[in-house]
Order: C-alpha cells, then structure tokens, then sequence
C-alpha cells in the first residue's frame, strides 16, 4: 500500500524549502522543523526530539547512524521507566504496551534525512540507498523527500532480509520477503502446514492471503498440483509470485489479486490470519493486527462455501489474542459454528521465539502461555 503524498515546507538559511513526506510507519506530517548537524550530541537532539519537534539532519550519515543508536537506548529506558505498576489486566497491558510503542516509534522518528530525487542521500559518507528505496517505494519521479532516518534504516534492513532471504526447511530453500511482507520468521506455523495430514484429493488447495507465498510453497512441496495463492497488498503478490517463481513452484501456485477467495471450491483451503484483533497504527501493520477479527471472521463465513465436498479448511492462528483478554476460546468456536463448520482435529505448536522466555518483556505472561494451532475444520453435516 502506497502510502498519500504530503509535502513538507520549512524554512532553511533564509530559504523557503519543500519535500514530499514519506512515512508508511504513519508518523504525522511535521510541523517544525529544525536543521542540525555534527556540532549536536545525543542530549542536544533528544531535548529537540521530546520537545516534540523535527531534526532535519544535515551532517555525516555514519555520525547520524550512531547518534539513532544512542538515542533508542535513551528511549528505551526512558519508556522502561514509564511503565510504573504492573496492569492487573492483560487487555491493560497490552493497551499500554502498545501506546508506549506508538509514542516510542513518534519521538525517534522525528530525527529525518533528505532523500533527493533520485533516492541518493546528500549527506556526507552516506551509503547507496537506491536499491533499497525502489523496492519499497517504486521508481524516483525526480521529487526529493524527507524520511524519518529510523524508517529509511528499516527500508535497508528489509532490502537486505530480501537479498539474504529467510531460510526455511519445509519448502526447502529460503523466502525472500519484501519491504511490508509479512517475513516467515516464525517457523512454528510454517511446520504445522508442513506436518498435518493432507486430504486424499491433492489436486488443488487455496491459500488465503499468501503475504510472502510461504504457505503456498509448502503445499506446492508437499506435493499439491495446482495452489491457488490470494491476497489484496501488490507488494505481497509481486513478493508471492517472486518465491515461488524462485522456489521452483511458478507450474503448480497461481498468484492472484483477491480479498479472501477466488472463486469455485478446492479441497483444502488454508488461512494463517494476523493474529492479533487490535487496530494497526499504520498500512504495514496490517500482517499483524486484524481489526475487529475482519479476516478470521471472513474467512470462517466463507469457508464452507469454498470447500469441495469432504474438504477441509486449515485455520493456522495463535491463542495469544486470548491471554491478552482480545478474544475468547469461546468466540472463536462461537464464529466456527454460526458459519457452519466442525472441528476436526487440532494440531498445537509452542513457539520457539525469544520473547516467549523473556521475562522482561511486558507481555511475558501471554507469550509464554501462547500456543499456535492448525484448526482442522470441515462443513457441519446437513440437519435432517
């Protein structure tokens, strides 16, 4: 999703200046820019930054780099000092959680950079972005911008992920995700699709908002003729149809644009939703928050109409929703019943990820219960 084009205007050596402004993180268009460079240390530009103005960032691109660093540390113990008394309650929790996220993400991203018209940064010792920069943004049009310096570094970092790709055992090869592609980092869900028990007719499978494809290939390795991969963000078809173009599987997964369905019935239909009922603060966050459970509760309303007599649908989700107090176990069975399906069988992983045994996170408790589940789901008989 590309996001609306702002302009910026500031006042700069006695000039009027203005820039389109990028940020697909969401961050408000700025409204007092102040220019800066090397003479400043970390305590100079985080009184600019809590003070809630922009630092537009006109020294070395190496010293600015340290200088982010320096000043995340400073964040994270000035928002770690903010948490105060533990929530009694996990929705609490979660809530403060992520407004300290948000507010977190606000202040760092007030420190910008240009980026001239041709994705070059002109600034002193600064790497080659442009690379970087066409992926997740398109082609330059010759309009230069300003970008918050800690989102330009994240549009490296995912150029880079997308290089190196993620390796990943069950399609056997690796997936390369793209700039605001969900990336298959967590393995566990990728092994439950790998391991649960295929229908007898492998003839054709759907996959319900593919992201990186990475599900699709796992069907297409498992030996599934013909996998139909959906999905509504151009940056996951394009990022879809690259992995399993990449992976071998471009004969046997067809990628096309959808909200949830194509049309006719297959055999298996699969889904792994965002997992989290809570509203995204920007457009990338949408592979992780499912406002108002819109995509579960779509794909559940939906399922029995696009199963093939004795198929079966495979709802690939994690319970943490449930020991954050988001949604109840009786919800989703409530959900599963109302659009006319039973459960099957239920195959359940732990995850394997870091935050799960880190006691320090605030949401330890949730992480460390949290169970991910492949929902082995098929149409309720008919009554009578």
């Amino acid at each position: 999703m590309v996001a609306q084009i702002q302009l910026i205007d500031w006042q700069e050596a006695g000039r009027s200046l203005s820039a389109r402004w990028r940020s697909e993180a969401g961050l408000p268009l700025p409204a007092d820019v102040e220019i800066g460079g090397d003479r400043l240390g970390a305590e100079d530009v985080w009184a600019v930054l809590v003070a809630g103005r922009h630092l537009l960032w006109r020294g070395d691109w190496v010293h600015a780099r340290h200088l982010l660093q320096a000043l995340t540390r400073r964040a994270d113990r000035h928002f770690a000092a903010a948490r105060g008394q533990p929530e009694t309650l996990p929705g609490e929790a979660f809530a403060r959680h992520r407004q300290r996220q948000g507010e977190r993400a606000a202040l760092l991203g007030r420190l910008l950079v240009p980026v001239n018209g041709n994705y070059k940064l002109p600034l002193r010792r600064a790497q080659d972005v442009r690379q970087a920069c066409c992926e997740a943004w398109g082609e330059p049009d010759g309009a230069a911008s300003l970008v918050s310096l800690r989102e330009l570094l994240a549009v490296v970092s995912a150029h880079e992920w997308r290089k190196k790709g993620v390796p990943v055992p069950a399609v056997q090869g690796r997936i390369h995700p793209h700039y605001g592609v969900f990336s298959p980092v967590r393995g566990e869900y990728v092994d439950l699709v790998a391991q649960a028990p295929l229908p007898v007719d492998g003839t054709l499978a759907f996959d319900i908002g593919t992201g990186s494809g990475v599900l699709a290939a796992v069907l297409a390795r498992r030996g599934v003729a013909h996998v139909v991969a959906t999905d509504q963000d151009s940056r996951a078809l394009a990022c879809a149809r690259e992995n399993v173009e990449r992976l071998g599987f471009a004969a046997q997964v067809e990628v096309i644009a959808a909200d949830l369905f194509p049309a006719g019935r297959a055999p298996l239909v699969v889904c792994n939703p965002p997992w989290l009922p809570a509203q995204p603060s920007a457009p990338i966050e949408y592979a992780v928050y499912d406002p108002d459970s819109r995509m579960l509760r779509g794909f559940l309303s939906g399922l029995a109409a696009h199963l093939a007599p004795g198929g079966e649908g495979w709802l690939i989700i994690s319970d943490l929703a449930e020991h954050l107090g988001l949604r109840s176990r009786q919800q989703l069975l409530d959900w599963i019943a109302v659009a006319g399906l039973v459960v099957r069988g239920r195959l359940d992983t732990t995850p394997r990820h870091g935050k799960a045994s880190d006691r320090g996170d605030p949401l330890h408790a949730a992480r460390a219960a949290e169970i991910t589940s492949l929902w082995r789901l098929g149409a309720a008989p008919a009554v009578g």
